[in-house]
């Protein structure tokens, strides 16, 4: 029996649209109940650097215009890879012409505008997706399990951070993230991930207080450039949070945190455990369990493998690791899941809309000098 076939089309070329690339070639391997990608067109703004992509990934065709991906008939799903400030007009288009959209993150630079998104997509009655990857780890499903299940008690509080360093150096040059008409910088840029991942794995945040930054007041144009330009947005964003189910916790996105690569974690306790994780060693998740022998107590390690669903997709073996493309790899499964008619996983469009909530919250607050901010 043939299976359904759904046309590809990605706009960008650039690190996202790389790691798309990536997953829709792989995604059929790891997922053979899914409809079968077919890679149709890759477009960028670079007529060669979408010609070469084209020919790397293994795309039919490429262009420099992404209206001819988004009009035409044989692409089916449209994956939108390229800076926020392009988001809207790009998704609005791809939705009016009946494609299913996946967008990476954050969804758009305002609120407004990710409302604007939102509604289109659900009126038309397309399957969306943003590119909250990271909550595809299987770990991470196995720690909301515990949640759910007791096994944590009842929760007393939840720490959250994502840190990098790519912003520290202050002679790196001013770049389209610094762009304020993008919005936000470092709170919506890696702050929407632990966002996401924390109402993943808790549920909604009520209310924010907040606090952000600029550290690098100024930046080259360009590399070796001696004109700066001033930064509009924020370096460090620190958030206390609550949670509807009535506990609190923090949120720390940081952009410029000295020698930190890949710190996305969390560290979660309840009255009868805790739970803590690192991206930095994302085949693991640590698990305390209260009331054990004190002499032996402590966290205890679960390593990711094969009973971890969908581990065994990729690797038969326990502790051989999954890795970034992989979490990339099963967000796009989904997704393509989804349109073949099996139940959404998302985050789709309306959750990366509750995410730009926060997001907004944090901003009004830091501007109100750390006044409490609900989130509506």
């Amino acid at each position: 029996m043939s299976k359904k076939k759904l046309g590809i089309g990605i706009i960008g070329t650039g690190f996202m649209g790389k790691a798309h690339a990536f997953a829709y070639r792989s995604a059929l391997a790891a997922f053979p109940e899914i409809p079968v990608p077919v890679l149709r067109m890759i477009a960028d703004v670079n007529v060669d650097r979408a010609a070469q992509a084209a020919h790397q990934y293994g795309f039919e065709k490429s262009s420099g215009n992404w209206r001819d991906l988004v009009n035409d008939p044989s692409i089916d799903v449209v994956s939108i890879t390229t800076p926020n400030t392009l988001h809207k007009e790009m998704a609005l288009a791809a939705i009016s012409a009946g494609k299913h959209v996946h967008c990476e993150k954050p969804l758009s630079p305002t609120l407004a505008d990710s409302t604007v998104m939102m509604n289109a997509a659900e009126a038309k009655g397309i399957i969306s997706q943003v590119g909250f990857n990271y909550i595809k780890n299987p770990m991470l499903k196995i720690a909301r399990d515990m949640i759910v299940g007791g096994e944590l008690g009842e929760i007393t509080g939840f720490r959250g951070i994502h840190a990098e360093d790519y912003m520290h150096d202050p002679q790196s040059p001013w770049t389209w993230r610094l762009d304020p008409s993008g919005g936000p910088g470092v709170v919506a840029d890696l702050g929407s991930h632990i966002i996401s991942m924390a109402r993943f794995l808790l549920g909604p945040i009520v209310c924010v207080n907040a606090e952000v930054e600029t550290v690098v007041v100024q930046r080259p144009k360009s590399t070796g450039s001696k004109t700066m330009i001033p930064v509009m947005v924020d370096d460090i964003a620190r958030m206390l949070v609550r949670f509807e189910a009535g506990f609190g916790g923090t949120i720390e996105a940081n952009w410029v945190k000295t020698g930190c690569k890949m710190q996305l974690g969390f560290e979660i306790e309840g009255s009868k455990g805790a739970l803590a994780f690192t991206q930095e060693r994302l085949n693991e998740l640590k698990f305390y369990k209260s009331g054990n022998d004190p002499r032996s107590s402590g966290f205890t390690t679960i390593e990711s493998g094969p009973q971890h669903p969908p581990y065994g997709g990729f690797c038969v073996a326990a502790g051989h690791q999954l890795g970034f493309n992989d979490l990339k790899t099963i967000e796009i499964a989904e997704f393509l899941a989804a349109i073949g008619g099996a139940k959404p996983h998302g985050p789709d469009f309306r959750e990366a809309f509750e995410v730009q909530k926060i997001v907004e919250a944090a901003i009004q607050s830091s501007k109100q000098q750390s006044s409490r901010v609900m989130v509506n």
